[in-house]
């Protein structure tokens, strides 16, 4: 009794519903899983009669039989505890549910991996399209704040040291652009992945007669696929490989984003943070006064969960010859989890990004700490225009950059104070050098870029 009810008990934390949204994890669940099996069973019976191979009556008997009402996971439950093969069960179960001709054809000419590996595509059709909606909702946020914060100036890092001025706003249109290539990315992986397969046991078709091909293409198109091309008994793991490999490639871009927040809500920053309910919500369990940036910090943690599901899905590209089992298994978990970390992933993101609070006081503390030396290329070119050499000039500006480093004197000081540049510069134009406004370059144009590309 006991051991029946800890079978019972969720274990990973996708089980429980912690992470991904309802309707992705039903697309992966055992019941939904189960009606795509009986759809294919169903569009093969159909169109094997269209050609002719199998009787009418045959066929509209599985298609009607073909839902999880009348062929119950219940009962392929039962089925597989002597069968020990969960597909078999589902064409058993198929078969006593008919109550005519369909009993003598169900499954006919086919094998397992007809049918699975054309309802995984019937998966990845579904969950592609609730990504595709998360990326839409994504870029749409990023946008609307692109155009908002166009002109909020702030430093920018490289090395994590400040390296020159950029505003809020492009920095938020660099990410854009991504989302948008990415969204360019899932239109192409989903032309070379919605695809299914029914040509038999090493895929030849032969177990299907002349009319393989026929059938192929008559029963993919009633379920919106197209056929794989040249397989063996299964769709080639390349394919499957891609889609995992984009979901994490997408992850990344997502991780991308959700570090730099978690950078610039270090306390010594504070130029954003994430969405905090100041109400209810507890930082910390010792300190009351924290606030964490954790929805971007389990957006970076699911990230590594997510990159280390492509090692799996490149291992299973090289299966022994018309195939084997080493795939199954892990594709068991790596097709679910993968889709269902991505969505979490997006849905968290969204979620961060539309309640952003996004601090200008800080931004301008932050940039004038360098007291203008984040502008010292400007006086390198400025001096080049007068006559000095490129490398002489860097050279110089970077000696009065570090004196003002090593004494503690503003940088415009010391640059003002320096006998070589007040000889080429006049005091009015190094104020006009150092307005941070001056010196965006073409940060406008790519803007505008982004938002229209």
């Amino acid at each position: 009794m006991l051991d029946a009810f800890l079978i019972r008990l969720p274990i990973l934390p996708i089980d429980t519903g912690r992470y991904g949204s309802p309707e992705m994890r039903h697309i992966f669940d055992e019941e939904s899983k189960l009606q795509k099996w009986l759809d294919v069973e169903a569009a093969v019976a159909e169109a094997e009669a269209s050609v002719g191979d199998i009787p009418k009556e045959a066929a509209d008997d599985i298609a009607e039989n073909a839902n999880t009402r009348t062929v119950t996971l219940a009962r392929t439950k039962e089925i597989e505890k002597e069968t020990r093969h969960d597909l078999m069960s589902m064409v058993m179960a198929l078969t006593e549910a008919c109550k005519g001709e369909g009993k003598k054809y169900v499954h006919y000419g086919l094998t397992s991996m007809d049918i699975e590996d054309t309802a995984t595509a019937l998966q990845f059709k579904e969950a592609f399209d609730i990504i595709d909606k998360e990326l839409d909702q994504l870029e749409t946020i990023l946008a609307s704040m692109v155009r908002k914060y166009r002109g909020l100036l702030m430093v920018a890092r490289t090395h994590g040291r400040h390296a020159g001025v950029i505003t809020f706003g492009l920095k938020l249109a660099v990410w854009l652009s991504e989302i948008k290539r990415q969204k360019k990315r899932l239109r192409q992986v989903r032309e070379r992945a919605l695809v299914g397969k029914i040509l038999g046991i090493v895929g030849t078709g032969a177990g299907l007669g002349k009319n393989a091909l026929k059938i192929q293409e008559k029963a993919l198109s009633r379920l919106g696929l197209r056929p794989a091309g040249l397989v063996t008994q299964v769709i080639q793991r390349d394919i499957h490989a891609e889609v995992v490999a984009y979901l994490a490639l997408l992850g990344s871009s997502l991780d991308k984003f959700a570090t730099e927040i978690r950078n610039l809500q270090r306390s010594e920053i504070s130029e954003a943070l994430e969405p905090f309910e100041r109400k209810k919500q507890v930082g910390s369990s010792a300190l009351p006064s924290k606030r964490n940036p954790e929805l971007s910090e389990r957006v970076s943690s699911l990230a590594k969960l997510l990159r280390g599901l492509t090692i799996p899905a490149l291992e299973n590209i090289p299966l022994w010859h018309e195939r084997d089992l080493s795939n199954s298994a892990n594709e068991r978990f790596l097709f679910p989890m993968s889709f269902i970390l991505t969505d979490e992933m997006l849905r968290l993101e969204y979620q961060v990004l539309k309640g952003l609070e996004v601090m200008p006081r800080s931004m301008e503390r932050n940039l004038e700490l360098s007291q203008g030396a984040v502008l010292a290329e400007r006086i390198v070119n400025m001096l080049v225009e007068k006559g000095v050499a490129r490398q002489d000039a860097h050279d110089r500006v970077r000696k009065i950059s570090m004196k003002s480093i090593d004494t503690g004197a503003p940088f415009v000081k010391v640059l003002g104070d320096d006998v070589f540049v007040s000889k080429r510069l006049r005091p009015g134009e190094i104020k006009a050098a150092l307005d941070y406004t001056s010196y965006l370059g073409v940060a406008s144009q790519l803007i505008n870029m982004a938002l229209n590309e």
